[in-house]
C-alpha cells in the first residue's frame, strides 16, 4: 500500500515552492492557488514572507497538493493520506474529502486566527531523547515554580516531542530538558504555540467557519491528527481539521496505524524530509521517500519499484 504524508509548519525553507518539479500539474496548482487567494503564491516562500504564519501554512498546502497531482498524473495515488498539523489539509485534499480551493481558504483563516491570537512571544521547541511522560513531569515542575506552562504539542515519535508555549516557558523547558538528559532541544521556526489550550479561542472561531465549508466522504483512507486513527466521514474530517490546532498531534500513533493497515511505502510531500526521517529511525520495516530529495521522474520510478517489491 502507498501512503502520502504531509509535513507541518517548521518544514519550510526559503524557495521551497520554486523547487517544486517542472510539471504541468504543478504549474496548474500554483496558478489555481494564486487565483483563489488573489496573490502570486510564488511570493510566499521568500525568507521575509516566511516570517508570516499565513504564508507558511498556505505554502505548505500548495506544495502538498501540487505533489499529489503530479504523482497522480503518473497513476500514483495513495491508499492512505495523513498530514502533521497544517499538513492534514493537504491530506484531506489528497483523499478527496476537501476541495483544494476550500482547503486554501480554510488554511488562510486558520493561520490568520493563530497569528492574531499570538503575534509574538510564543512558539514551539523540539525535544529529542525524553518521553512524553518525562516532559510532562518537567513542565509540571516548572509550572509549580511559577514558570509559564509549556504544553505537549506533537508526539512525533516515542522520544521526539514538540512542546508549545511562551518564549519564557520554552526557554526554561529547553534548559531543564537538557539537564534531564535530552539529546537535543531546539526552538523551531514557528511563531505560534500550536496544538495546545492556548489556541482554544481561535479553535472555536475556526469551528464556526468550518460549518460552511463543504466536506465529502473520503475516496481513500484519511488518518487524523487528534486520535491518530482513520476517519471515514466528512464530519469527522471537518472536526479533525477545525480543532487540530488546539490538541496534541498524535503523529506516531497515526504512523503506526498506517503500517498496521498495510502501508509499506510512504512518500513525504515537500519541503524537507522530517517525516521521512521519523519513519526511517523508528519503523525500519517501511520504505520512506522524501519527494524533495530527487527529481520527479526518479521519484515516480522509485515509488513504482518499491511498490512492486512490496506486492511480492
Amino acid at each position: 500500500m502507498l501512503a502520502f504524508q504531509f509535513p507541518g509548519q517548521g518544514a519550510q525553507s526559503a524557495g521551497f515552492l520554486h523547487r517544486l518539479p517542472e510539471h504541468a500539474a504543478v504549474r496548474d496548482t500554483l496558478a489555481e492557488a494564486s487565483q483563489v487567494l488573489g496573490i502570486d503564491v510564488l511570493t510566499l516562500d521568500t525568507s521575509a514572507a516566511l516570517r508570516s504564519t499565513v504564508a507558511v501554512q498556505v505554502g505548505l498546502v500548495v506544495a502538498g497538493v501540487a505533489t499529489v497531482r503530479a504523482l497522480a498524473d503518473s497513476q500514483l495515488t495513495p491508499d492512505v493520506s495523513a498530514g502533521l498539523s497544517v499538513g492534514a489539509y493537504a491530506a484531506a485534499v489528497s483523499c478527496g474529502a476537501l476541495q483544494f480551493d476550500d482547503a486554501l481558504r480554510m488554511v488562510r483563516k486558520r493561520a490568520e486566527l493563530m497569528e492574531a491570537a499570538y503575534p509574538s512571544g510564543y512558539g514551539l521547541a523540539a525535544i529529542s531523547g525524553l518521553s512524553e511522560h518525562q516532559l510532562e513531569v518537567v513542565a509540571d515542575e516548572l509550572a509549580r515554580r511559577g514558570v509559564p506552562r509549556a504544553y505537549i504539542g506533537n508526539v512525533n515519535a516515542p522520544r521526539q516531542i514538540v512542546m508549545a508555549g511562551s518564549d519564557a516557558a520554552l526557554e526554561a523547558l529547553v534548559e531543564r530538558a537538557l539537564a534531564a538528559g535530552a539529546r537535543k532541544a531546539t526552538r523551531l521556526e514557528v511563531s505560534v504555540p500550536s496544538h495546545c489550550e492556548l489556541l482554544a479561542g481561535a479553535t472555536e472561531e475556526l469551528i464556526d467557519y468550518a460549518r460552511e465549508v463543504p466536506f465529502h466522504t473520503p475516496r481513500s483512507i484519511y488518518v487524523g491528527n487528534r486520535g491518530g486513527r482513520p476517519l471515514h466521514t466528512a464530519q469527522a474530517i471537518r472536526d479533525d481539521l477545525a480543532t487540530n490546532m488546539r490538541y496534541t498531534v498524535r503523529w506516531f500513533d497515526a504512523l503506526t496505524v498506517m503500517l498496521e493497515m498495510g502501508a509499506r511505502v510512504l512518500v513525504e510531500a515537500p519541503p524537507g524530509q522530517v517525516l521521512t526521517d521519523i519513519v526511517r529511525e523508528n519503523l525500519p520495516e517501511a520504505t520512506a521517500i522524501a519527494a524533495s530529495s530527487m527529481a520527479h521522474e526518479r521519484l515516480v520510478a522509485t515509488v513504482r519499484r518499491r511498490l512492486a517489491v512490496d506486492r511480492h
